[in-house]
């Protein structure tokens, strides 16, 4: 339980001093600050999840396609670095995913209505390249993004046709 709280409260310390070392000196953040932002966080978790994949399948039987990875990725490695796995995961079997997740871990400390959204974004760029990473490590090149409508809920798309 405590590590759970301590993770939480690391993630939002490097989302705050990402934005404000950017925003420092400057005064107000254009759209390209923000993007450069939220593209470091990406990349910050892309390793992440390079190396955790890497240690989640030091001892799994290589997988044989595609949708085993895709199970893989929602059940044990959602579990292990979200601490729950996901709602829902759903695929058009062309290549295109899309995960749900009710309770987001990431997003739970956030009041459930909606005048958190806009600042949704920021707090899962880290999370999409938690799972690119782990997927490319797994061979599996793609783009993930999510979106919220509703806090804590969370829709995790990845596309491997890229």
């Amino acid at each position: 339980m405590a590590d759970e709280s301590l993770f939480e409260f690391l993630h939002m310390e490097i989302v705050s001093h990402i934005f404000n070392e950017q925003q420092s000196g400057k005064g107000e953040m254009d759209n390209k600050d923000r993007a450069a932002c939220i593209s470091l966080l990406e990349a910050m978790g892309f390793r992440v999840g390079q190396g955790l994949i890497e240690r989640l399948t030091r001892d799994t039987p290589t997988f044989k396609d595609e949708l085993d990875i895709m199970k893989f990725i929602c059940k044990d490695f959602w579990t292990k670095v979200f601490r729950r796995q996901v709602d829902n995961l759903r695929t058009n079997h062309q290549g295109t995913y899309v995960l749900q997740d009710n309770k987001f871990a990431l997003l739970t400390q956030f009041s459930a209505g909606k005048q958190y959204l806009d600042q949704a974004p920021k707090y899962l760029a880290f999370s999409c390249g938690v799972v690119r990473g782990a997927l490319s490590n797994l061979g599996l090149e793609s783009v993930v993004t999510a979106e919220v409508s509703v806090m804590p809920s969370c829709k995790c798309r990845w596309n491997t046709n890229t």
